[in-house]
């Protein structure tokens, strides 16, 4: 069942839900949905294995997991349960910092990177599909939308 299909199931009421809260669980819906179609597609690696593949290219340098995990939104925990699966695949090699030894720091390998490219076409097809008919102006709001939510969820 897609989100179209929840919305106008027959045992679901939305009708007294505030759109705040509509908003979250169509987010974590939209996020289940996604992360189970992505999971599929990269048979090798997870999404969130991927995710974070796509967070590491995003650095200039080399990311500390404390960088990395910042970045994610996610736990130094988490993210290095994560990192360690990447490394046993092959796809990260995690090293101390020279000039602080007590950080680690995350490289991508060289068949990271050959997985990327070999993986390339695939994800831009995914991605044109799944904006197919979505104006730059309405990614643009829906984007300041998360940030503000993002940013006022930092302040409580």
């Amino acid at each position: 069942m897609n989100i179209k299909e929840v919305l106008h199931h027959e045992n679901v009421d939305f009708s007294g839900i505030e759109l705040s809260y509509f908003l979250l669980g169509l987010l974590s819906a939209f996020d289940n949905r996604f992360q189970a179609m992505a999971d599929k597609t990269m048979e090798e690696i997870s999404w969130k294995q991927f995710f974070t593949i796509i967070c590491i290219n995003l650095c200039k340098e080399n990311p500390s997991i404390k960088e990395l995990a910042e970045i994610m939104g996610s736990s130094h925990q988490n993210v290095k349960q994560i990192l360690l699966k990447l490394e046993k695949k092959g796809f990260v090699k995690i090293t101390l910092d020279e000039k602080d030894r007590r950080k680690q720091r995350v490289e991508l390998t060289e068949y990271c990177m050959e997985f990327c490219e070999k993986n390339n076409d695939v994800s831009n097809q995914i991605m044109v599909r799944m904006f197919q008919g979505i104006s730059e102006e309405k990614l643009k709001v829906t984007i300041q939308t998360i940030v503000q939510i993002e940013d006022n969820l930092k302040a409580c």
